[in-house]
This record gives C-alpha cells, structure tokens and sequence, in this order.
C-alpha cells in the first residue's frame, strides 16, 4: 500500500495544492480519485501511474478528464511513499521537459532538506 504526500518548500508552500486550487471541483474529484487508487491498488495500471523514461526516478500521475489531461509528477521516497512535487495541464503529445526538470530540482531539493535535519 502507498501512501502520498505533496512536496512543501521550505516557507511551507505547496506547488501542487496551489495547481489545484486552480481546477474545478469535478477535476480536483477526478484527480483524488486516481490518487486514492495509486495509494490502494496493489498493482496500479500504467494508464493512471507510471515511470517516466530518460528521467532521474520521476514518476507520472495521470489523469484524464473529458478533454483534460492533468499530470502530477513526482517520486518515491524508500518503498511506499509517492512525493508529488509538481502539476500541470497536459497539452502535447510528450511531457515536455521543462516539467520534468522542475520535478527532477525539487527532488533534489526534498533529498538535500532531509539529509539535513
């Protein structure tokens, strides 16, 4: 069972509370939905939750909504916890690499700050 958490800066902002603030009641629905199947789901299909390839260990949520694709990406910390540090709307074929170097830096970021408490 996994569990998942959002990435906080150090001032306590949340990049991917903020992003859904922004969403509609019904896309911020869809959204949980498929978080609460990635968290309950022993095996979570690649439609909904997958590794993303040529990326330092980022992983995609993918959710779909009418003509809405959202993506929160993130990454693993030890063997169940799924930190999710960034969101956006999806609007081409590929993920465009600006999105996965902000994802790849607060990374890093969660990593530094835990190795320094």
């Amino acid at each position: 069972m996994k569990k998942i958490d959002f990435y906080h800066f150090e001032n306590d902002c949340c990049p991917v509370e903020e992003y859904l603030d922004a969403l509609t009641d019904k896309q911020v629905e869809k959204v949980f939905f498929v978080l609460e199947l990635i968290e309950t789901m022993p095996i979570v299909p690649t439609k909904f939750f997958k590794k993303l390839k040529g990326t330092n260990g980022i992983w995609e949520v993918r959710v779909r909504l009418a003509n809405n694709i959202f993506r929160l990406l993130g990454f693993i910390d030890g063997n169940d916890l799924v930190i999710l540090n960034h969101a956006f709307t999806k609007k081409s074929q590929k993920t465009p690499r600006k999105e996965i170097g902000i994802a790849e830096q607060r990374k890093k970021d969660y990593f530094f700050n835990k190795r320094s408490l």
